[in-house]
């Protein structure tokens, strides 16, 4: 496996080392004495999550202000636009965003430590997406960060993918600016 550093502090896209010939592929999809080499950390993992979700749909940017969780996530079909925002207040890149693309055929995973938002907006038809994380799900700590917060000015490719307006649930619909988010955090 690889990992490549991003421009977030602690925010990594890990690569697998995958096997794959005609009848199809293998690779390893988590290894924690190699997670734990390639970002530096030491955490365990409590709870895995997955999604699907239909062309459009945005789900995120989430958090918990309490319990915070990090998330190892990938795509085992489709393909998304994933995002992490730095909401830590004592980071060099509070306020800062990173995407990228996941889907089936990269096999790319990112690692979102604790502390950030994240979230991701599905390009294909369809999209399943994976998410290990750090600590369990609080419903009575989560909290959303605007998807289209001005100050965080994430580039979304909605356009590009033929998407007029992304498909957001109603929690999402009443998410936080990032100044009512550092009032949170």
């Amino acid at each position: 496996m690889n990992a490549i550093k991003t421009t977030i502090p602690d925010v990594f896209i890990l690569e697998p080392r995958v096997f794959g010939d005609a009848r199809g592929f293998f690779f390893e999809s988590f290894n924690q004495r190699v997670f734990d080499e390639l970002t530096g950390t030491n955490h365990s993992f409590v709870q895995d999550n997955h999604s699907r979700s239909a062309k459009g749909v945005l789900r995120g940017m989430h958090f918990q202000t309490q319990q915070a969780q990090g998330k190892l996530v990938r795509v085992v079909r489709g393909k998304v636009f994933d995002v992490a925002v730095d909401i830590r207040k004592d980071s060099p890149a509070y306020g800062q965003w990173f995407g990228l693309e996941l889907s089936e055929e990269s096999q790319r995973m990112l690692w979102v430590p604790p502390g950030l938002a994240h979230g991701f907006l599905v390009l294909s038809d369809t999209a399943e997406f994976l998410y290990k994380t750090t600590d369990y799900y609080a419903p009575q700590y989560e909290a959303s960060l605007a998807w289209n917060d001005p100050t965080v000015n994430i580039d979304w490719p909605l356009a590009d993918n033929g998407i007029v307006e992304p498909q957001l649930s109603a929690k999402d619909q009443q998410a936080l600016t990032l100044q009512e988010v550092a009032n949170m955090v």
